[in-house]
Order: structure tokens, then sequence, then C-alpha cells
């Protein structure tokens, strides 16, 4: 049954497992109640990634920052000392933050960190990562460029990637998807370049390379790729839609490899289509199904040349509450199809399938609602995962949970918005000049709690903590001239960019990034604190990198960007020291899911499922265990 009420203040999952129990956990598999610490307030434990410390060392002119994760399975009052070469370099065990600063220490000095568990030293964590020019460049090989059957030559740029444990070794792996030069827009004619995608370890290591073939079109709505160990035996897969001609990582084809079903305009409106699991290690084709939903008539889609049939999302959601499944849709100006797949023990079972045009829900507003991403999280406080698809909500069982029947939109944001009050709030701006600018609403019921006039197509819209002068996090789009707070109130000017944010500093504010640059918001002007160099931004004119997010060292975020040359993706770190100590955001599961759908159409920032920001009470813990 489902319990509409807002929550308590983070009781869903704010109790670590005690250690005991976690492993038990993981033995006995998914789907059980778990006690935890306080088992008055006991919670389904959730799969994780069981990962290792990520230590990186971030070298300034002053010495090195070394910073590590708190992992959801460590104890509530673990400590850490750090080691340079087998010497303990910290006076005092490490209790308040996860991360040391070694002055006066050279760049290529080698860290690692040992966990204080009930007073007893663990063993040596796993080598620090080392930044030594404030960044660490992996090695990428471009795939080789072409011709399409109208004499246009294409070269390879690296776009969006995503991160998975690839290969289990407990290190996070990237999965990097090259664009050609020549991908288009749905709304462009003309033939692309084919799709390839790469699995990387850190140290540049090639696992493998897939190439979607020519049955796929090229551009930023065609492939939404997730990586996410679905079935837990601790690798990630790699999920993608697929059709003839594709070929995996073993040099297996899918289908027939001599099909061509380009039209004259360089669309593909015919043929078959594919869902595909891919195995993280190997690249290997292991289960393919027909994609949902078929395309049926390109019309019924909005129109005839194929443009709104192929826009497609992707995202990962926890819908039983303990283990992920796979979401994979289709549509968003009119008709929208959802379908919710599980991958367990070597196939795929479809979990359900939401159709705006099925008798069930034609005619409820559920049409010409879906934006240019998606949203996970669990909005109605069940425990289990909701997809909130632009302006209306699919609940954990397929059912639709509501539609504002605000309209199609770019930018959309689920985050712990108004610390002041339970649960989750949603941001999200408008695309139609006959809808409202901006829309703050309750995702629970999709209740507006305020909303700005129509005004035009605004492109942009950002939601987090970004000014410590307001309580909660500021809202802003680009039609607008202010930031705005829970209530809608003007608390400022609007920051520089109204794009990427990442937490990056020592204060628990986040920053702005934009382009290929961090800036910090200032009530009169803001403030640069990192300029990308020999780098570049991704997808045009919404300038966004090719993943940000906590992916090694504490729970501040990285940023990645390709090189200018395409040869390496660099990663940059925070060198910044902090007082600060939070779990890895990477086993908060609503933001390690919106970390997976961040390469879905319109890139997005993930949030957390708690409120992260100025004057945040103390941070909950996640209920989670590890394969």
């Amino acid at each position: 049954m489902k319990h509409p009420h807002r929550r308590g203040r983070h009781r869903v999952r704010a109790r670590v497992l005690v250690p005991a129990l976690a492993a038990a956990l993981a033995l006995a598999g998914a789907g059980l109640t778990a006690l935890t610490a306080d088992t008055a307030d006991a919670a389904t434990a959730r799969q994780v990634e069981a990962l290792d410390r990520g230590v990186v060392s971030v070298h300034t002119s002053a010495g090195n920052l070394v910073s590590w994760r708190w992992l959801g399975t460590d104890p509530n009052d673990v400590s850490f000392n750090v080691y340079r070469a087998g010497t303990k370099v910290n006076s005092s065990p490490v209790t308040g933050s996860t991360n040391y600063f070694h002055s006066g220490a050279p760049e290529q000095a080698d860290y690692t960190v040992r966990a204080i568990v009930n007073g007893v030293e663990q063993a040596d964590s796993v080598n620090a990562v080392q930044f030594r020019a404030g960044y660490k460049d992996v090695p990428i090989s471009p795939p080789a460029g072409g011709t399409t059957p109208d004499g246009v030559a294409y070269t390879y740029e690296a776009n969006d990637a995503s991160v998975g444990d690839l290969d289990g070794d407990g290190a996070l792996d990237i999965v990097l998807k090259w664009q050609p030069t020549n991908a288009k827009d749905n709304s462009q004619s003309g033939y692309t370049g084919n799709t390839v995608v790469d699995g990387i370890k850190l140290d540049g290591t090639r696992l493998w390379r897939i190439d979607l073939g020519k049955n796929i079109r090229s551009g930023a709505h065609y492939t939404q790729f997730q990586v996410y160990d679905y079935d837990g035996d601790g690798k990630a897969e790699v999920a993608m839609k697929t059709a003839d001609g594709t070929t995996d990582g073993t040099g297996a084809v899918i289908g027939s490899s001599s099909a061509d079903y380009r039209n004259s305009s360089g669309y593909i409106l015919s043929g078959p289509e594919y869902l595909t699991m891919f195995n993280g290690q190997t690249g290997k084709a292991m289960g393919t199904v027909d994609y949902v939903p078929a395309r049926g008539t390109v019309s019924s889609w909005g129109d005839s040349y194929g443009n709104r049939v192929d826009r497609f999302l992707a995202g990962t959601a926890y819908l039983d509450g303990a283990r992920p499944s796979l979401i994979m849709a289709r549509g968003y100006y009119t008709r929208s199809v959802i379908a919710a797949w599980d991958w367990r023990n070597g196939a795929f079972t479809r979990r359900w399938t939401f159709d705006t045009s099925s008798s069930t829900n034609s005619g409820k507003g559920y049409d010409g609602q879906g934006s240019h991403s998606l949203s996970v999280g669990d909005v109605d406080n069940d425990g289990k995962d909701e997809v909130v698809y632009g302006s209306m909500a699919v609940d954990d069982n397929g059912n639709g949970l509501w539609t504002a029947k605000t309209g199609h939109g770019d930018a959309q944001h689920l985050a712990d918005l108004d610390p002041s009050t339970s649960g989750l709030e949603y941001f999200k701006v408008s695309e139609s000049t006959s809808q409202p600018a901006e829309v703050y609403l309750d995702p629970a019921s999709g209740a507006v709690r305020w909303k700005l006039d129509a005004c035009c197509d605004n492109g942009r819209g950002v939601a987090g903590d970004v000014y410590a002068g307001n309580d909660g996090a500021e809202v802003w789009s680009a039609s607008d001239t202010y930031i705005r707070d829970e209530a809608g109130a003007t608390k400022g000017r609007e920051p520089s960019s109204a794009n990427f944010l990442s937490w990056w500093d020592g204060d628990t504010v986040r920053e702005l990034l934009d382009g290929t640059h961090i800036d910090k918001y200032g009530t009169s002007s803001d403030t640069r604190l990192l300029t990308g160099s020999g780098v570049a931004s991704n997808n045009g004119t919404k300038a966004t990198p090719v993943l940000s997010g906590d992916i090694l060292g504490d729970w501040r975020e990285e940023v990645v960007w390709r090189t200018s040359s395409n040869t390496a993706l660099r990663i940059y770190s925070t060198p910044v020291e902090t007082s600060t100590k939070i779990t890895t955001l990477l086993h908060d599961t609503m933001y390690r899911t919106g970390l997976a759908w961040q390469n879905s159409g319109y890139n997005q920032p993930p949030h957390p499922s708690f409120f992260l920001g100025n004057g945040m009470a103390t941070a909950p813990r996640p209920t989670v265990y590890t394969p």
C-alpha cells in the first residue's frame, strides 16, 4: 500500500547496517528487511557497489591533499590513519573528515589509508591515485573516422561517460561514448557516423569497444546507456539500445551485419530495434530482446520524418526498494512509453510498461509531459523509487502517480531542496511559451507550490544550495534574473551560469560548473575556482563535462573533461581540505542512480536523497549491503 504522506526527517535510510548484518545480507541476497543499529528505525537494505577506498592524492604547491571514501558499510565511528610509503604521517587518527593535508610533501608521494574499527587498525587501502598537476589523465584512443554515403568525412570526439566497477576489483571504471563529428539532433537530417562505446580502466587500459553500427543514428537523444550492477554479481553491466549490425566487445554481431535501414535523409525509420545487456568486463552481448516500445507508426509520435519517434531516455531505479532495475523510455513531446526491466540470472524480465496512450492512461494528461531528461527517487516515502518524467511521475509499480500538466522542458531537478520540510522537492523549467517558465512542486503529489508566468522557451534551469545567505537550496533559470528560495521569493542576483553544479571547495555549499570552469557564487560577482587546462566541454551550447560527480576520494565531486585532442579524459579532484565528514555519495542510491542517468538526453547533475548544503543536519548513513 502506498503512503502519500511526507516522511519524517531522513527516516527511510538513516542508519548504517552493523557490519555483521551487512555481511549476512551480502550472503543472503536481496529483498530482505534489515535490522539496523537502531532496530526501531529499520529499513530495507539496498544493494550498492563493493567499493575500495578510492584514495586520491592531489598535489598543490604546499603539499598533497589525501582523501578517501567513507563507505556505507563502515561503522559510524570509524577513524583513519594515513601512511606514506608505510610510514604514518598523521599524529592522531582522522575522525572528523575523510581527508588529510600532508604539508610539504612531493607530488610523487605514495599514500595508503588504514581504517580503525573498534580500536583495531585494519589493512592498507589501495594506493592513492596521484593527481600530480591537480588532474589525472586517462589515455583514450579515438575510433578511426570515416565517410558517410553522401561523401561527408567525419572523425570522433569523446562525449558522455558513466562509471561502474566493470571487473569487480572495487575500483570504478569508465564507460565512454564516442560521438562522430557529424552527429545530429533529431530535428536535423543527414547521415551520421556510428556511435562507439568503450570500457576503460583508470590507467587507460581499454577492456572492450562496442560499435553500435550504422542502424543506430548518432546524437544526444539516440544512445542513452546505463552502467550498473543489475544482477548483484559484483560487476557492473552496460545496457544500450542496439540494432542489426551492432558489434559487441568480442567481435560478435547482433542480427544482420549487412542490413542498412538508413533512408536518404539519414533517418532510420524501419528495421528491428533491440535492447542489449553487455558484460561490463568483456563487452560481450549477454542478452538481447526487442526494444519496448517498438516505433510502430512513425507519425503517431508527433511527426512523419523521424524527429520525435527517436527521442530516448534511460535510467536506473530501485523499484522493489532493494535491487536496481533498468528504465528505458521513448518519447516525450506527445506519446511517452517507459519500460522497466530486471536483469537476473542472465535474462531480461519486463517488470512493467507505462504508456501514455494506453486505455488506462489515455486522456488523463500524461501525453506531452516528458523532459529532455528524467529523475529517479523515492518521492512518496514507501522505500521504493519512482520515475519523475518531466511534468509527470510514474509509481514504482508502473502506474501513473501524477501529472502536473506543465508540459515539456529542457531541465529538471529532484532533490531535498528545502531542509525545513521533510522529503524531496522538484523544480523544472518549461520549453512551451504557454506553460510556466519555472515550476516548483511536491513530487509526491504533483501539487504546484509556486510557478512563474509563461514567457518563452526557457532552456536552462538549476536547483542547488549555492548561496549560504539563504536557508536551503536556490533555484534559477535562463529566463529569470534572480535566485529564488523554496517559496519563490527572490534572494539575490542570478549566478553567472545556469548549467551544472559541483561540490568542490571545503564547505557544503555547492559550486557552479559550466563549460570548462568552476565558479563560486557571490552576492556581487562569482569567483573562479578552477579553469580546466587543455580541455573542451561537450554537447555544443549545453557545454557539459564528460562526467561530473563523486567518483573518487571523499564526498566532494570530481569533474571529467576530454582533452582538446581527444587523447585523454582529464579528471580534476579538489585540492581543498574540508572538515565535513559524509558517507561517499556513491552509497546514497538516489545520487548513484543520478550519476547513472546523467548521460541521458540533456545532462543534469546528480542530487543526493538528503539536503547537502549550508547549515545542514548531520548527513544520514545509508542502509545498504554489497554483493
